[in-house]
């Protein structure tokens, strides 16, 4: 989770109960896995005395920093969202090192067209008949969006 990030700052009142996600995501930031992903990853931990909620500071190594409130947020969810929006950026680097564009830009009716060499299938409603047709035997049939199709 660390190696996408270059910084992380998390901010809480120790005395908040509303602390839970900020002390999990803590633990999780000092996992040794988590620290060997990325030893340069900067983890600030700030102790507040005042209201103010508890809240982590996130900067992805390509400089875009996000702020997340921790009484709404699971330390899983932001996790989640940290591996998500790493992997983006995985890809974007992966298209610009090839010398593509970002963002792949792709035509509306080139999303709709069928994949060369996938084949075609027979559709029918088993529930009007509840026989499979003449052309094979039931197992070769896949049940996708109320209809088996023909696998052959």
């Amino acid at each position: 989770m660390l190696k996408f990030l270059s910084k992380v700052r998390i901010e809480f009142n120790a005395l908040d109960t509303r602390t839970a996600a900020c002390m999990e995501f803590l633990a999780q930031c000092n996992a040794r896995k988590a620290k060997e992903s990325n030893p340069a990853c900067q983890l600030t931990v700030k102790r507040r005395t005042d209201d103010h909620p508890p809240q982590i500071t996130v900067t992805f190594v390509n400089g875009v920093e996000e702020v997340f409130d921790a009484t709404t947020t699971s330390a899983q969810n932001l996790r989640t969202m940290i591996l998500e929006k790493g992997q983006l950026l995985e890809t974007e680097q992966m298209f610009r090192d090839a010398g593509e564009k970002w963002p792949v830009l792709i035509p509306e009716d080139e999303i709709h067209l069928r994949a060369p060499g996938t084949k075609i299938g027979l559709e029918f409603d088993v529930s009007r008949k509840g026989e499979f047709p003449q052309c094979c035997d039931m197992y070769h049939f896949r049940f996708s969006m109320g209809f088996y199709k023909c696998l052959e």
